[in-house]
């Protein structure tokens, strides 16, 4: 091929057809995510909208969607995002369709296509992430993409939007640490998810600037779910030097130690202090009501939303990365270690 032929821009899909040696039929199979066409075919078509891009026709325009992606819809944190997304996209005359990934955190073939079929205004992906080729994918058809809370560093390409979680752990250890406690357990998320190695390292750092040794049998590392922070806390408990504090990586794992000293016998925060991550329900309304790491997850989805929003205008984003603040609520589940 040419260098003429790149500097020919976007190409109809009469010309993508031409190239590809396919009729025009096929090709706009492709363009519009049917799953009909062999799969040589298929990466054919594709490599060259990668490379010359894609001219859509008038008539074939965006549909006023929005598109939400969670790798799983369960718990009060898909709804915050989903209030947060829905209310920029009302403005926007946008409908929010949402897509559920069954628990995974990149998409399979089946979900970009459905994604090119619907031809959505935008997509926001919420703590998972398209696979590369699926990213192109998007961007060639001029589908805007941005991630919150992304799973992966944030040295990715697709703009995104997340919450200052080193901030939030070194807040929350800090606090622990204010209150006399030394003995601080940390319930992380995966050591693949960037947020909770966001959080540990924040945990670290707090027990660093103190002075205070970090112990590597007080670090525990779970998944973000109930079950954990039952599992780890009963193992914790079993320590020689128990600890006396625990901060749970989300509110979910806070559940779970709730559960754990309850079995033991103790009581929070007489007994065992405990903060969580997040502030969502039904965290004010334990007993005691739980000090945790507010996030701002409204905030963020709308934030997405609005970026998505601008991309789809033409509009360039002033920073590809949004870094929103955190913040530490104190409520009872805190007191100074037992003398």
């Amino acid at each position: 091929m040419s260098s003429a032929e790149f500097r020919d821009g976007p190409l109809t899909i009469a010309q993508i057809a031409e190239r590809a040696g396919v009729s025009v039929a096929t090709v706009s199979k492709v363009v519009n995510g049917r799953a009909d066409v062999a799969p040589r075919t298929r990466s054919l078509v594709e490599d060259i909208i990668r490379r010359h891009g894609y001219r859509r026709q008038k008539a074939a325009g965006p549909t006023a969607l929005l598109e939400l992606v969670f790798h799983e819809v369960r718990g009060p944190y898909p709804l915050e995002i989903y209030q947060g997304a829905r209310r920029v996209a009302a403005e926007h005359g946008l409908a929010v369709v949402l897509s559920e990934l069954e628990g995974c955190h990149t998409p399979g073939r089946g979900w970009v296509d459905g994604v090119l079929a619907r031809r959505p205004t935008g997509v926001i992906s919420v703590f998972s992430g398209p696979t590369g080729p699926q990213g192109e994918q998007l961007s060639s058809r001029g589908i805007p993409l941005v991630l919150v809370d992304p799973t992966g560093d944030p040295g990715h390409a697709s703009p995104s939007v997340g919450a200052g979680n080193w901030s939030g752990g070194h807040a929350a250890t800090r606090h622990l640490l204010e209150l006399g406690h030394r003995r601080i357990a940390v319930i992380t998320g995966p050591e693949h998810v960037l947020a909770g190695r966001a959080r540990l390292d924040g945990y670290r750092t707090a027990l660093d600037m103190a002075g205070v040794p970090v112990d590597p049998e007080l670090i525990r590392v779970g998944d973000f779910q109930i079950l954990d922070g039952l599992k780890h806390i009963r193992e914790l408990l079993r320590l020689p030097d128990p600890p006396t504090a625990v901060f749970a990586g989300n509110d979910g794992q806070a559940l779970g130690v709730y559960r754990g000293a309850a079995e033991a016998g103790l009581r929070i925060p007489e007994d065992l202090s405990v903060v969580g991550f997040d502030d969502l329900y039904p965290s004010p309304w334990l007993t005691p009501p739980l000090t945790t790491v507010r996030q701002p997850l409204v905030e963020m989805a709308a934030t997405a939303a609005t970026m998505v929003v601008g991309l789809a205008q033409g509009r360039p984003l002033p920073q590809n990365r949004v870094e929103l603040a955190t913040e530490l609520v104190v409520r009872d589940s805190t007191a100074p270690p037992r003398r």
